[in-house]
């Protein structure tokens, strides 16, 4: 069986992810190949698909959200992503359970003894006049029948899992700040979510496998759980096995992969690419060293913005006082200064908040 070591597997995860060469995809396409965008950050992925997409402007993605074509709701691991409309409605109900699971096991002892389908009836009851409302406004019109639990508590449990709903815009257009205003997601798309399919092989798990396989393989499936958060996930791949390829890594671990996608050389050139914090192109593996060093796995998840040189995670960036600021996790040669120098002059102009100096730091 072919072994990829971590370069082989770090440029198939950059042509995957479109960090080796921008993509002409219009936004919903890019967002649909990426599987969704994680954007608990409303300003975030504008900076994600700035680094895929060729001469992206921050108004094709508002127009996107305005015009109903991608929506921000809560889907993969508890986390407000930004995905297509189609594979919201689509992958909802997988999400189902494990979406009331980690809400449940996050306010264990706040929530002990509710009974979350009456929760859940009584949400839908509340927002059937099609309102949109914060939450805060959904749990005062719940509080009198369920007093007891904290309101972030009751809050999370309605609008995270029980009631899939949409974050309306302004939330995440370009330059907004705008709280988060609720409605189900089958108001404000206009269709409902689609019910989970009877019978074996967990027919949506299978088609989350091959989404994911294209945007990020090839992958175990530990990695798949841990972009998805799903369980039972197993039963897909088994279904899907006889269609995939397999290798392994470094480690012996067993990756997946669809047949004709694409695994460049290991010695592609890649260039210098600029990332948003919480990028799925970081977080979207349970082994996460085919992108970043086991020193600096603390960065992924604290919410650095990250900077790839050579198609690792090598620098953070920061925009503070008219200055973006690079602060090198090792020293870097002069021609990777020049090209981090090059793209941060890039990413100022599209970014256009008056930054008057890109300053490159000393490694740390």
């Amino acid at each position: 069986m072919t072994v990829l070591d971590n370069r082989a597997l770090n440029r198939a995860t950059l042509a995957r992810q479109h960090l080796l060469a921008r993509t002409d995809a219009s936004v919903p396409e890019a967002v649909a190949h990426l599987c969704g965008l994680q954007a608990q950050e409303p300003q975030e992925p504008f900076i994600g698909l700035w680094s895929r997409l060729t001469d992206f402007a921050p108004g094709r993605l508002d127009d996107a959200l305005t015009g109903r074509t991608v929506v921000r709701t809560h889907l993969m691991r508890r986390t407000v992503h930004l995905v297509t409309a189609d594979d919201a409605l689509a992958w909802r109900a997988r999400h189902d359970t494990m979406l009331r699971q980690r809400v449940l096991a996050t306010y264990r002892s706040e929530l002990a003894g509710i009974d979350v389908d009456e929760v859940a009836a009584a949400g839908r009851a509340v927002t059937a006049d099609q309102q949109p409302r914060t939450m805060r406004e959904l749990v005062q019109a719940l509080e009198d029948r369920w007093p007891g639990p904290p309101r972030r508590a009751l809050g999370e449990l309605l609008v995270a899992a029980l009631v899939p709903m949409a974050q309306l815009p302004p939330r995440g257009l370009w330059r907004q700040r705008a709280g988060v205003r609720n409605l189900p997601l089958a108001t404000w798309l206009g269709r409902d979510v689609d019910p989970l399919p009877t019978g074996d092989g967990d027919p949506v798990g299978q088609r989350l496998l091959r989404r994911y396989l294209a945007a990020y393989g090839p992958a175990a499936g530990a990695d798949l759980r841990a972009w998805c958060g799903l369980a039972g996930l197993p039963t897909a791949v088994k279904a899907c096995r006889e269609e995939l390829v397999v290798f392994r890594d470094e480690r012996g671990r067993e990756l997946f992969d669809l047949p004709d996608a694409p695994r460049p050389h290991p010695d592609t050139p890649a260039p210098v690419r600029f990332l948003p914090a919480f990028d799925n192109a970081v977080l979207g593996y349970h082994d996460r060293s085919r992108i970043i060093d086991a020193a600096h796995l603390g960065l992924s998840v604290a919410g650095h913005r990250t900077v790839l040189v050579d198609g690792r995670v090598t620098a953070t960036w920061t925009v503070r006082d008219h200055r973006l600021r690079i602060s090198p996790l090792r020293p870097l040669t002069a021609p990777e200064q020049e090209a981090v120098r090059a793209e941060a002059q890039d990413l100022a102009a599209f970014l256009d908040e008056g930054v008057e100096d890109v300053q490159l730091d000393s490694a740390r």
